[in-house]
């Protein structure tokens, strides 16, 4: 049944919130005019009281009804995600405590790039930062090294982006200091060793260098400075750093094959090019670790260095889980065999599910804690990848996926805030005042981080957002007792739709074989289907096809109403493994299909993402996911009759 804890959480399928949201939203609009007429309440009205009465007045507030009505009108035609019948894509109702928490902030327009531009949200950032950052397990208390931080992004593909900017910067700082002539006994023996440092030595490094200038004469300690910052990679671009240094090899980034595409686009934009992304063999759609273990066996043989390894923590397309743990620790073998590398968790998709793994004191629950509440989750594999989220050295995370936030709403958030100062760009308009407050550690954390715009990539960035974020995680704290609600909701509604699916597979078997691909780890459940008697894997897509047409809104469709929405995806033999697809296809009665066709096609699958908390709606005695499964048999019998 539906959590009736997360009742006022939403605005609700129905609009059932209304009033709660409309006061709300009217009680701090009008706060908000206050303000603006109490800043200086001795100046006068800009815009005469008289002026409603004008004609161009009335005329432009007339074109801008009509717009707005217009502008309304047409969102009507939008995809309803907010409703039990949307199982499509990774997206539902917003929290109210976001939606207010953005609408309040909004016409303050604050620019979370400085103190100076936005003095209340720009602190909001940072602690949405350490709030995440408690959430993944890393150390998070400013008072104490090492501490975590975090900031909001526009989404997951500039946060995935920002984990690979840190750790170029990371990896190619030792070498930066061998090739100023830092008098230093304490550096690296060689580029190759200072280039594959593990990324903890790499910041250990920096900090033992900031603490040797701190002990130099001002003008000498300039010298030096500049001297380090023109071997930078940075300042000198990859071509002529990789010139320089003809003995240290491009580096490469490992990710599986299940990982977004916006890895393709962050290794393109960070000037590596695509043939440095390498694709990790798979095992049943997760990343296979001792397919990684060959593979970096390979490029230490080859003397070619890494600069990350990606894991997924519950892919876009499918949801599932790869082995965080196992990674971590080839990471750590690696490491300290001189064979550094980032580990890097794209968590946009399966971030917030850790709130679940965190009881309210922050501590890791165990294993049996939290399967007490539910039917299968978790299995082993998935409590300990969630498990080793604190030993990656950086982690994305999606609060507008799983997190109920709007559009767009990214997070990057990293183990050691010490390696900030590698990512510095300072402009004078916008950045004062260096970083003080050196004799409290807390207090030097906010300021640094008050600079913020120093150290990600957008020069600009919404402080509503970071408002929306913040209220909401100090609303529903991220633990299991409160936000980790939510996602138990969603566990369950999978669990349900399980069992509903073993039903309707048996119930049509006379129409069609369908079976689950592949286990879901959280959330997200893949139906893969073949009309009876079938053995052409071209007819089988076409059927899912036709289903997905008839459960989605397309450009030539906008306007219709389905009963039920779902999404679709190609299941490929790279991303099951060729074992699993062709076991796969047997299963669905495909047997005389050959593995090489299924290579060039893959197998299109209904997609549902099983976010709404509000499926089973027992007031009133309605049950959507079996009305999703009894809408979908009707449509196969359509499409399958005759055939």
């Amino acid at each position: 049944m539906a959590d009736p804890q997360l009742f006022p959480w939403f605005l609700g399928p129905y609009g059932e919130n209304d009033d709660f949201l409309e006061k709300l939203m009217v009680g701090f609009f009008r706060d908000h005019v206050y303000w603006r007429r109490n800043l200086h309440p001795e100046d006068p009205p800009a815009i005469p009281t008289a002026a409603v009465h004008r004609a161009d007045f009335m005329a432009f507030e007339s074109r801008l009804r009509r717009e707005l009505h217009q502008l309304s009108a047409g969102l009507k035609r939008s995809v309803p995600f907010h409703s039990q019948r949307y199982l499509g894509h990774m997206v539902s109702d917003l929290l109210i405590p976001g939606l207010s928490a953005y609408m309040l902030a909004l016409p303050y327009n604050q620019n979370n790039v400085s103190e100076e531009a936005a003095p209340v949200t720009l602190d909001l950032e940072i602690e949405v930062g350490l709030q995440l950052a408690r959430m993944v397990g890393y150390a998070a208390d400013p008072a104490h090294l090492p501490c975590a931080f975090g900031h909001l992004t526009s989404g997951g593909s500039v946060a995935n982006y920002q984990g690979l900017r840190l750790a170029l910067a990371i990896k190619a700082f030792p070498v930066a200091l061998i090739a100023a002539g830092v008098p230093w006994v304490e550096l690296p023996a060689s580029l190759n060793e200072a280039f594959d440092l593990a990324p903890g030595a790499s910041i250990a490094l920096y900090q033992r260098y900031l603490a040797w200038l701190a002990a130099l004469p001002h003008e000498q300690a300039a010298r030096w400075r500049r001297r380090v910052e023109a071997e930078r990679v940075e300042r000198l671009g990859l071509h002529e750093f990789f010139s320089a240094h003809p003995e240290l090899s491009v580096p490469v980034v490992l990710a599986p094959a299940t990982a977004h595409y916006s890895w393709s686009k962050a290794v393109k934009l960070l000037g590596l090019g695509r043939s440095r992304l390498l694709t990790v063999p798979e095992r049943d759609m997760r990343l296979d670790a001792a397919a990684m273990r060959g593979l970096l066996e390979h490029l230490r043989a080859s003397r070619q260095s890494v600069l990350a390894c990606v894991g997924v923590l519950g892919s876009t397309e499918f949801g599932t889980i790869d082995p965080i743990d196992e990674m971590a620790a080839l990471r750590d073998e690696y490491a300290s065999d001189g064979f550094g590398f980032a580990l890097h968790v794209d968590a946009a998709w399966g971030g917030y599910v850790a709130s679940l793994f965190r009881d309210e004191a922050g501590r890791l629950r165990s294993c049996e804690a939290v399967a007490r509440e539910f039917e299968h989750f978790p299995e082993e594999r998935v409590y300990h990848a969630f498990a080793a989220l604190s030993a990656a050295d950086s982690i994305t995370i999606d609060p507008h996926k799983l997190g109920h936030m709007p559009y767009g709403a990214g997070a990057f958030v990293a183990r050691d805030h010490r390696a900030l100062g590698l990512l510095s760009e300072d402009a004078a308009y916008v950045f004062h005042d260096a970083v003080r407050g050196d004799d409290d550690p807390a207090e030097s954390y906010r300021q640094r981080m008050r600079g913020l715009g120093r150290y990600v990539i957008e020069g600009s960035k919404p402080g509503a957002m970071a408002a929306a974020v913040c209220l909401t995680h100090r609303t529903l704290p991220l633990n299991h007792a409160h936000f980790g609600r939510i996602i138990a909701s969603t566990i369950r509604s999978t669990e349900m739709f399980r069992r509903s699916f073993d039903a309707f597979a048996r119930r049509m078997n006379a129409c069609v074989t369908a079976c689950l691909p592949f286990t879901p780890d959280c959330n997200l459940v893949c139906m893969a289907f073949n009309p009876a008697g079938n053995m052409r894997l071209d007819a089988a897509n076409a059927l899912v096809d036709r289903l997905y047409g008839a459960l989605s809104v397309g450009a030539e469709t906008q306007g219709r109403r389905c009963a039920y929405y779902a999404s679709r995806t190609t299941l490929s033999v790279e991303t099951l493994g060729a074992e699993a697809f062709a076991a796969l296809l047997a299963r669905l009665g495909l047997v005389a299909q050959p593995l090489e066709e299924a290579e060039e096609t893959g197998l299109v699958v209904l997609r549902h993402t099983l976010m709404n908390p509000f499926l089973l709606d027992e007031e009133n005695g309605i049950d959507y996911i079996e009305g999703y499964f009894a809408h979908l048999s009707e449509l196969i019998r359509t499409l399958t009759a005759g055939s």
